[in-house]
């Protein structure tokens, strides 16, 4: 297969990519300076709405879409979020656009902010990343001098102020609106909705919510146009109305037990497996895959039959999983536990549940302490039902949750259990030999250290 030409990611490998001049020297805000001149925000919105661009943070909706929604005629402020939380285990491809192509962002960022007709944007961003910030600062002071940010920018009637907000990191913060209450300076319980965002975000203001690299596809978008960007990736299901199509390049994030881990720009559409081989050289060490994460810890598990599932919005949903996520492709080979897999995914989202709503604080917690006794040797067969009860009716999809958190942590369990429950079931059986079948009375769970 002929190795995909990088766009969002063209210029990483230049000295100094994280500079103006660099970034200028390669056609760049030249987008900007067209859209200012030649669109109004109606006409730049209608643009990105028919390239079918969906959203790179994890949930894929339709970003044009999305910008309809803010209220018409409102006599603002409107604002613009920018989720760089990145929390998401496996995930780095916000990373390395912000930290070697800041510019590409600001401009992103800039269009987004035009289109909405948005005048402040914020730029959530992990406190993990210093580098990310030190980056982005640096480009957002050089867009100012240069008269890409602030008032009036470039003569138009546009102006625009982006700040850098600095979050102390948690999963919650990457949700929306638990995003935007800990901008506010509060902790970040997600909120009811509705009202969604696009009404009452920000300081209760229409806000918008766009990802790093979902702007970067904008900025893409207006400086090479529709057509290009919709010749990329895989068209709509004819047979699924549901289905807007998996349109332009998506950055992986390749991890685990691979030759070469890293972030790699290909099409929408890829198979995991291609992803594996040609990408990332393949399963380490000669070793054969035993299961890959699609996207995410939160979106399930493919075995190593389904590897050739395409890496698109709809792919993942076919074989189980929950869906593409953030693209962060983690992979195992054939000596890891599915044990050891679930038990520590259970414990990363107990840790990470905000408390809010109760079946995810009772079932987050209640799977890791089911899955603490397995691993010590004291399970049932009868816990792979309970855990498989508590992936089951906890989440939004179930509708008991506020946000999607539960969601994420039932997928895991889901898959495990339902594709690889013969390990299970014998690891049960080799370490609980004579009290594996035990099911009635149910036995108090023995407390055990989760740490």
């Amino acid at each position: 297969m002929a190795r995909f030409e990088p766009v969002l990611l063209a210029n990483i490998d230049r000295e100094n990519s994280h500079r103006l001049s660099v970034y200028e020297s390669t056609g760049g805000y030249q987008a900007l300076r067209r859209v200012l001149a030649e669109m109004d925000p109606v006409a730049f919105t209608e643009l990105v709405k028919s390239s079918n661009l969906r959203g790179r943070g994890g949930a894929g909706f339709p970003t044009g879409l999305k910008w309809t929604f803010l209220p018409k005629g409102h006599p603002g402020p409107i604002y613009m979020c920018i989720n760089a939380d990145e929390s998401e285990p496996g995930t780095f491809n916000n990373r390395v656009l912000m930290e070697e192509d800041p510019h590409q962002v600001i401009e992103g960022i800039i269009l987004s902010s035009f289109a909405t007709r948005a005048t402040t944007a914020y730029i959530y961003l992990r406190y993990e990343y210093p580098l990310s910030y030190e980056r982005l600062q640096g480009a957002i002071d050089e867009a100012y001098a240069a008269g890409y940010l602030g008032k009036n920018i470039q003569g138009s009637d546009f102006s625009l102020d982006i700040y850098l907000h600095r979050g102390a990191a948690a999963y919650i913060c990457g949700e929306e609106t638990g995003l935007i209450e800990s901008l506010e300076g509060k902790r970040a319980w997600p909120r009811i909705k509705p009202p969604f965002p696009a009404v009452e975000g920000v300081f209760r203001k229409p806000t918008v919510v766009n990802n790093i690299e979902t702007v970067c596809c904008v900025k893409q978008i207006a400086q090479r146009g529709v057509d290009w960007f919709k010749s990329i990736g895989v068209p709509a299901d004819p047979k699924n109305s549901r289905d807007p199509g998996s349109y332009g390049p998506k950055l992986y994030c390749l991890s685990g037990h691979v030759e070469r881990p890293g972030c790699y720009e290909a099409p929408l559409g890829i198979t995991c497996r291609q992803l594996i081989d040609e990408y990332g050289g393949g399963v380490w060490k000669g070793r054969r895959a035993k299961a890959a994460i699609p996207g995410g810890i939160s979106m399930g598990l493919l075995t190593e039959a389904e590897l050739d599932t395409p890496l698109d919005f709809a792919g993942p949903g076919k074989v189980g999983c929950l869906g593409l996520g953030t693209a962060a492709v983690v992979v195992m080979d054939e000596t890891v536990s599915m044990v050891d897999f679930l038990y520590n995914s259970c414990r990363f989202f107990a840790h990470e549940s905000c408390g809010q709503c109760t079946p995810c604080r009772e079932g987050t917690e209640w799977s890791v302490r089911m899955l603490a006794r397995i691993k010590a040797g004291k399970g049932r067969l009868r816990d792979l039902d309970l855990l498989l009860e508590i992936g089951d009716t906890i989440g939004i999809i179930p509708g008991t949750t506020i946000c999607g958190l539960a969601d994420g942590a039932a997928w895991p369990i889901k898959n495990a259990i339902r594709k690889f429950r013969d390990e299970f079931e014998d690891y049960i059986k080799r370490t609980n030999p004579t009290g594996y079948l035990v099911t009635d009375p149910v036995p108090a769970l023995q407390v055990v250290s989760l740490h």
